[in-house]
């Protein structure tokens, strides 16, 4: 059987537990390398991994490069404009030519439903990148950056401000699986699946959704906002207008507990969801959150081989 991470609750919660001690492990061991160096054990030696994007990407294509590379692997970059997937090849045949070229698919896609199908028909692990439904590399990597700022995920109360997207989706996923507590402000009809916060909650996460910005805010450990307007997304400006009281600023922030922390998932919009003053803070952790999606993701990338 493929080990497949599409979802957070694909690997569970000592898998997760068991990536982000790894990735601990590995970062501290390449203290002051090169960062084009194979990790000394190069664990992916002689793997290919297949990096699919039809969505523009910075983050997510840079990390996974380099993560496979510090593995000891390749990668491969294909963009599905230039792919017959761009061209009308159907994803099941797509997935079936690329499982004899690559060891490993990882896809940044709009429909979850995609991955879903590349998935069912790859006979490698497919990886995703980010759908329109979740993101779970990143949420790893936030954890990640978390427990290495002295932050014990059980009972940890997070919470979110501005849309109800995909990164919040992995969040409200990762607290069930993880033990701890998200509080959700969101605006009048930009909520999130409600699917995600029956299962958290079924697993004994306590999952609050409130319109008052403030109230989400009051005494949390974490912070953590989104960009409010995903690529291609329309009537950008009647979302701004309902997304302004949500805005992460010093005021919002002052609520929290005097030690907590603030993440954003990058690319920000700048004095949108959040104030340059509070990205450039003394309580941003932003510039770890961008590094650790490199080092999350080797431990996602040997899990899904089976080596972790």
């Amino acid at each position: 059987m493929n080990r497949h991470f599409l979802n957070l609750s694909d690997a569970g919660g000592d898998a997760i537990a068991a990536m982000i001690s790894d990735a601990i492990d590995r970062k501290a061991a390449r203290q002051g390398w090169p960062k084009g160096k194979a990790d000394a054990d190069a664990p992916l030696a002689g793997h290919t991994l297949g990096m699919i994007f039809e969505k523009n990407s910075t983050r997510t294509r840079a990390s996974f490069e380099m993560a496979i590379k510090q593995l000891g692997g390749d990668s491969m970059f294909m963009a599905s404009g230039q792919m017959q997937l761009g061209r009308g090849e159907t994803i099941a045949d797509t997935a079936r030519v690329l499982s004899r070229y690559v060891d490993a698919i990882m896809i940044r896609t709009d429909d979850h439903a995609k991955i879903e199908e590349l998935a069912h028909h790859a006979t490698v692990p497919v990886i995703n990148g980010l759908t329109d439904l979740s993101h779970p590399c990143q949420i790893v990597a936030d954890l990640l950056t978390l427990v290495e700022h002295g932050k014990a995920l059980p009972g940890l109360e997070v919470a979110w401000l501005g849309d109800g997207n995909n990164v919040l989706h992995s969040i409200i996923e990762a607290a069930g699986l993880m033990k701890f507590n998200v509080r959700i402000g969101v605006p009048q009809g930009y909520d999130c699946d409600a699917s995600f916060i029956d299962a958290a909650r079924a697993q004994g996460a306590q999952i609050m959704v409130t319109r008052d910005a403030m109230e989400a805010a009051a005494g949390a450990d974490v912070i953590v906002t989104d960009t409010w307007v995903s690529m291609g997304q329309e009537h950008a400006h009647n979302k701004i207008a309902a997304m302004m009281p949500y805005q992460v600023d010093e005021r919002l922030m002052a609520a929290a507990k005097p030690d907590a922390k603030f993440l954003h998932c990058l690319p920000a919009h700048r004095d949108e969801e959040v104030t340059g003053a509070v990205i450039d803070g003394p309580q941003s952790l932003i510039w770890d959150e961008a590094e650790n999606r490199l080092h999350a993701q080797k431990s996602i990338l040997l899990w899904c081989f089976g080596k972790l």
